[in-house]
């Protein structure tokens, strides 16, 4: 762990993007400045806790109500895909036998 002092109004960067700043200084107490972009989630310990208690409980109960996992979703979207792409070589041979039909007359 980072240890770092830092006065009011003086700040902390992580990265290139994040960056903390001292607010204001009360006895005990820091006011921090967080500036981060969107796609980072900024949470204070304990509702990040919670968050992730809620995650694992919907996983939890999902297991109970013997919903499938993601990746076993996902494993038969992939299975799915690999059925399309015959389908539709299927359908170009039909369009390609249309085409040759109708090429047939002007080469003659």
């Amino acid at each position: 762990m980072l240890v770092l002092s830092r006065q009011r109004d003086e700040s902390i960067m992580i990265g290139d993007d994040v960056e903390i700043i001292i607010v204001d200084v009360r006895g005990d107490k820091v006011r921090l400045g967080i500036t981060a972009p969107k796609s980072i989630p900024v949470h204070r310990r304990e509702i990040y806790d919670a968050i992730q208690r809620e995650k694992a409980e919907k996983k939890e109960l999902q297991k109970q109500q013997g919903q499938e996992p993601q990746a076993k979703k996902e494993e038969k979207s992939g299975e799915q895909q690999k059925q399309e792409p015959q389908a539709k070589k299927e359908e170009k041979s039909g369009e390609q036998q249309e085409q040759e039909t109708h090429q047939q007359p002007s080469e003659k």
